[in-house]
C-alpha cells in the first residue's frame, strides 16, 4: 500500500494538470500557488508525525501542535505573498481550502491507521 507522500504529491499534481489541461490555465499561477501551501505544510507534517511516532508515538501530540502552529505562520506568509505578488485571490482562496480540506482528510486518514497499527503491536 503507498504511503501518504506519494499520494498527497501524486494526487495533488494530476488533479492540477487536469485542471490546466481542461482549460483552467486562465486560474495559474493562483491555483498552484493555491496547491503548492496545503501540499508542503502536510507533506512536512506528515514526515515529522512518522519520525516522531518511530521514535516515540507520545510525542504525536505535541509534534503535530507544533506544527499547527508553524502552519498558521506559514500561511499567513502565504497570503500576504499571494497579495504582494497582486494575484487574483478567488482562484487561489477555492483551490487552497479544495486542496487543504483533501490532504488534511487524507492525513487524517493515514494518522488513524499509523495509531491502529501501533495499538495491534502494543497488544
Amino acid at each position: 500500500m503507498l504511503g501518504p507522500l506519494p499520494l498527497m504529491i501524486g494526487g495533488c499534481l494530476v488533479s492540477w494538470g487536469a485542471f490546466t489541461l481542461a482549460g483552467g490555465s486562465g486560474a495559474n499561477p493562483e491555483v498552484a500557488i493555491g496547491m503548492a501551501g496545503p501540499l508542503t505544510s502536510a507533506s512536512a507534517t506528515w514526515v515529522f508525525v512518522e519520525r516522531a511516532h518511530a521514535a516515540s508515538p507520545q510525542r504525536v501530540t505535541s509534534v503535530l501542535m507544533a506544527g499547527f502552529i508553524a502552519k498558521m505562520l506559514f500561511f499567513g506568509g502565504l497570503v500576504g505573498l499571494v497579495a504582494a505578488l497582486g494575484l487574483r485571490p478567488r482562484p487561489f482562496v477555492v483551490s487552497f481550502a479544495v486542496y487543504f480540506i483533501a490532504l488534511h482528510v487524507l492525513e487524517a486518514v493515514y494518522l488513524r491507521r499509523l495509531f491502529a497499527g501501533a495499538e495491534s503491536v502494543a497488544r
